[in-house]
């Protein structure tokens, strides 16, 4: 595996606790079956893996490690899901046996991973045949912005940087098609979908956020320890977030890149 460039401070944590099944996996909820078996990779906080439990028989959460997986646990505990089971794994070397879902998920996940390929085989595996192998990727050179804040043209620069750093693929999600056929996947529907960032109370949530994450987060320590900024250049960098989510006219729009793909059915 990759550093995982974000980490998982609180200010990382209240971004990735806004997602949820609708409006981080639309392009997948049609296709969702109430008997399947679901494996959700890189569950994260586990709120998009409850919204899936909720839809499903019975849901897999992997994280790479236990304390990753602790923070899954504790959203399937306070909301009550009893329908979810917990796995430590590395998503280039699954240790389930082939064929064992019907569906395998992943968001923003392989924009981290060491090989996006072999990640997206490892998944096509452990499904089914004919079963559905999932991934959603954001692609940080397609973010967009107005008003044109300088900070933010920087901000981008250095967490392009970082995780490049870190062995990962900021750009994933225009790559996303291209590794699903790699990976042998057959019958590949590519899509894209937005978050858009354009009211107050958007503004102020998303701008706040990385106000304090380019000051707090693991990206804040690597940017300084790998010597590409300083702490006085982070914290113009968080004064430029402050000052987009105050601006009126505000709006920021971030693009992901989606696959949906088809295991082989077998022979």
């Amino acid at each position: 595996m990759s550093v995982y460039t974000h980490g998982h401070h609180e200010s990382v944590l209240r971004s990735h606790r806004t997602r949820t099944a609708a409006n981080s996996a639309a392009y997948l909820l049609p296709h969702l079956n109430a008997g399947d078996s679901l494996l959700d990779i890189g569950s994260g906080p586990g709120t998009i893996t409850a919204d899936f439990a909720g839809l499903v028989a019975a849901v897999t959460a992997t994280e790479v490690g236990e304390k990753e997986l602790g923070l899954t646990r504790e959203t399937i505990a306070a909301r009550g899901v009893a329908n979810v089971d917990f796995s430590v794994q590395d998503v280039h070397a699954l240790t389930f046996p082939d064929g064992t879902f019907d569906v395998v998920h992943a968001h923003q996940v392989l924009q981290h991973v060491a090989d996006p390929v072999q990640a997206l085989r490892e998944m096509a595996r452990v499904a089914r045949p004919g079963g559905l192998v999932a991934a959603r990727d954001s692609d940080y050179a397609a973010f967009t912005w107005w008003p044109e804040v300088p900070e933010l043209d920087e901000w981008l620069r250095l967490y392009r940087t970082a995780a490049r750093a870190n062995g990962a693929e900021p750009d994933a999600g225009r790559r996303m098609l291209s590794w699903a056929l790699a990976a042998g996947l057959t019958d590949v529907t590519a899509t894209a979908s937005t978050w858009c960032y354009a009211t107050p109370d958007a503004r102020d949530h998303w701008g706040r956020m990385w106000a304090d994450r380019i000051l707090e987060s693991a990206l804040a320590r690597q940017l300084v320890d790998g010597e590409y900024a300083t702490t006085d250049d982070l914290r113009r960098i968080s004064n430029g977030w402050l000052a987009w989510a105050a601006a009126d006219d505000g709006w920021l729009a971030i693009v992901h890149g989606e696959i949906l793909g088809r295991t082989a059915l077998a022979a």
